[in-house]
């Protein structure tokens, strides 16, 4: 199965012609997963340090955090690509529907151990770090919940629904893209890999304005009425 970005240069020895498509993929995926951090953490102070919320996450810590989410990913991006551009490709197919450093990686003519290397580190630190960040968050928050009184658990509940649909969202498109990269997967129909390809790219920008906004009142009263017909 050859995609779109299938041709990613012109033969034996060429370099990949759209760093700007990883580029993008990458930051996209990379500012995501650090935004469901930071909301991880938001929700986290919010339900177990309530009296302390506003001193914790004051507006000058807000910006920190917005401008760490996208700086972060996009330097992150740039370091990756830069590693991947100088590689020397004995191919110039990929059987994915988008570019992404690992499949130009298994073209490389040359020895690829620095960028696998470089792939394990920053999965088993950065990686790591913000999966154990968003998993601490929802393991106090449960303690809340399940140490807390009814009305305690629905208010948890009801915040961090949203969130923990968005993460589980996210978490399957990652799964499958990382599964898809990494081993072979042709004994898989070819139209539910363009699917499953898809679904990573389109629906986490989809789904969270759809969840997040249907979980404000105003929001889902007007989508009621609008659906409904009625005024």
């Amino acid at each position: 199965m050859t995609g779109p970005a299938g041709n990613v240069g012109r033969g034996r020895g060429s370099s990949p012609l759209p760093p700007e498509e990883i580029y993008c993929v990458y930051t996209y995926a990379h500012i995501e997963f650090c935004n469901l951090a930071i909301m991880s953490y938001d929700r986290y102070l919010a339900i177990c340090r309530p009296l302390q919320y506003h001193a914790l996450m004051t507006p000058s810590r807000t910006a920190r955090l917005v401008a760490l989410t996208w700086l972060f990913p996009l330097l992150e991006s740039v370091a990756g690509i830069l590693m991947t551009i100088s590689l020397q490709l004995c191919g110039n197919v990929i059987h994915k529907i988008y570019c992404h450093n690992y499949s130009i990686v298994k073209l490389a003519c040359a020895d690829t151990t620095a960028s696998n290397v470089g792939g394990i580190v920053y999965m088993f630190t950065i990686i790591l770090g913000i999966i154990i960040l968003i998993l601490y968050s929802y393991a106090e928050i449960l303690k809340v919940c399940f140490s807390g009184s009814k009305q305690t658990r629905q208010k948890a509940l009801s915040t961090c629904a949203p969130h923990l649909a968005s993460l589980i969202n996210f978490s399957f498109g990652c799964f499958f893209d990382l599964f898809q990269s990494r081993f072979d997967v042709s004994a898989v129909p070819e139209a539910l890999q363009v699917v499953l390809s898809l679904y990573f790219l389109t629906c986490q920008p989809l789904f969270n304005p759809l969840v997040h906004g249907l979980n404000l009142s105003k929001i889902r009263s007007f989508s009621k009425r609008l659906v409904l017909g009625t005024s």
